[in-house]
């Protein structure tokens, strides 16, 4: 028998009320955790580092605190873990990267820091794959994570090891990072709820290279929880600008005004030709579309006047470079040299990405400029709809594939193709800045999770939580893996 399973998969919000009204201290909490970490993570390979005494050592604190009746926040003595890849102070941050196996942080990330303010007590990371570049959680530092629903598996990636995590019961709250869908398809595979929220509405700061400073174009930080609710709190926890951009600006997210469905207008994007989903993750989208018409909502199938193709491309032309800017310099010039050996009629979808990694400013500024423009649509399109229902991921999470990217293939209605082509959903929101919440939507007949994904426009980041959280009343929970209760 677990320990104490029900406690350890209530969500954050009952965790904080738990140990607010004396059922449980921060310190008991932690060990909890530390227990079934104890228990279960040899099996799935979540948690890849542990601070045990500084932990307790917080945890004390925030004990302390709530005897003396202050508040620390809304986070208040919950035990949580965060991705590898964020600056924890005396925690490694190597992104999997065997030469960065020595990389210490000296100091936090600012969402961290953030984090700690709200009284969160953190006290461990878990696993990424190689350069965060992959939907599985492998690497040479830290080995495989395996899916608690099932470990022959993958739980996803990049945040494969904070999805994990969560799902397994091993720790109260999670962050991840998502440029091609690393919150959310970690989300969906494990079925927990995660959030990538509006570009730059978190600070990047403390997650980047050594010495790396700029934010990457894309890229986000976000929280994965066991609630929606989780999913709000720690938004607010992390979000708002940096010291620079706070001198003149301050962050003022519209709120979720609906108390109900009812009256909401929802479009929904439920497959594409341009990268097909399994039939059962198609009717996923349509049982929640459902569930808004049951509800009172006004139902269509509608999607922006572009074509999928088109965003695709820009999404690939604006991805590959940020990509590529992170690899050693003697690894980019290969890459200069392979795109110098190119046909020049060669058209290939390989070639497309080989001469995107190594695109010059001129190449880029185009593909930006009509990233814009991709932004005005969505804007255009969400004066006429509240939130899109769209796939996150084509299929539920498949077996292990630790082969080369080229031979990797995935099953979609029985059939292969291409390993990332599933970067469509993910990008679709991705490279036009769009908050998107994954919600999940129940287990498959193989006891797999299976989510979708909330769409709404730049800065709807509450109003696609809020959403979830109506959804999560009507039945679309997290479902605890039977092996973990």
């Amino acid at each position: 028998m677990a320990a104490n399973s029900d406690l350890a998969m209530a969500s954050a919000s009952e965790l904080t009320a738990a140990m607010d009204n004396g059922s449980v201290s921060s310190v008991e909490l932690l060990d909890l955790y530390l227990e079934r970490v104890d228990e279960f993570n040899a099996d799935i390979n979540a948690i890849i580092f542990e601070d045990r005494d500084g932990a307790r050592a917080q945890a004390a604190e925030a004990d302390e605190a709530r005897r003396a009746g202050k508040k620390l926040g809304s986070l208040h003595g919950l035990p949580m873990t965060v991705k590898e890849s964020y600056d924890v102070t005396g925690m490694p941050s190597t992104w999997g990267a065997t030469d960065l196996r020595d990389n210490i942080a000296s100091e936090d990330a600012l969402s961290i820091t953030r984090l700690r303010d709200q009284g969160a007590v953190i006290f461990g990371k878990t696993n990424v794959p190689l350069m965060l570049a992959d939907f599985q959680s492998y690497n040479d530092v830290y080995g495989t994570t395996k899916n608690p629903y099932d470990h022959s598996r993958t739980p996803g990636g990049s945040s494969g090891g904070s999805a994990a995590a969560l799902a397994a019961g091993l720790t109260g709250l999670e962050t991840g990072s998502d440029i091609g869908g690393s919150i959310r398809n970690p989300a969906h595979f494990c079925g927990v709820f995660g959030h990538k929220p509006t570009w730059n509405v978190i600070p990047m700061r403390g997650h980047a290279m050594p010495g790396v400073l700029t934010p990457s174009d894309i890229s986000v930080l976000g929280p994965l929880a066991r609630s929606a609710q989780d999913l709000d709190i720690a938004l607010r926890a992390m979000a708002g600008p940096d010291e620079i951009m706070g001198r003149g600006y301050q962050l003022a997210l519209p709120e979720f005004e609906s108390s109900s469905l009812a009256g909401l207008r929802v479009a929904l994007w439920s497959d594409d030709e341009r990268a097909p989903v399994d039939a059962e993750v198609k009717a996923r989208v349509e049982l929640v579309g459902q569930a808004f018409r049951d509800a009172g909502a006004s139902v269509i199938d509608a999607r922006p006047e572009f074509e999928s193709d088109h965003t695709h491309l820009i999404y690939n032309n604006l991805l590959h470079p940020v990509m590529a800017s992170r690899t050693p310099d003697e690894q980019y010039q290969k890459m200069v040299e392979r795109v110098q050996q190119l046909d020049p009629n060669d058209d290939s979808d390989g070639a497309r990405v080989l001469r995107a990694q190594v695109s010059n400013y001129k190449d880029w500024a185009n593909s930006n400029e009509a990233r814009t423009h991709l932004r005005w649509h969505w804007h255009e399109f969400f004066k006429n709809v509240d939130l899109l229902l769209t796939p996150i991921m084509p299929a539920a999470a498949w077996p292990h594939d630790h082969s080369a990217f080229g031979e990797r293939t995935i099953t979609v209605n029985n059939e292969q193709r291409p390993y990332f082509e599933q970067t469509f959903w993910a990008g679709l929101t991705g490279v036009s800045y769009l908050p998107s919440t994954v919600i999940p939507t129940g287990l498959n007949g193989q006891g797999l999770p299976i989510g979708i994904q909330i769409v709404g426009p730049e800065f709807g980041d509450l109003q696609t939580i809020g959403a979830a959280r109506l959804l999560e009343q009507e039945g679309f929970v997290f479902t605890p893996p039977p092996a973990y209760v």
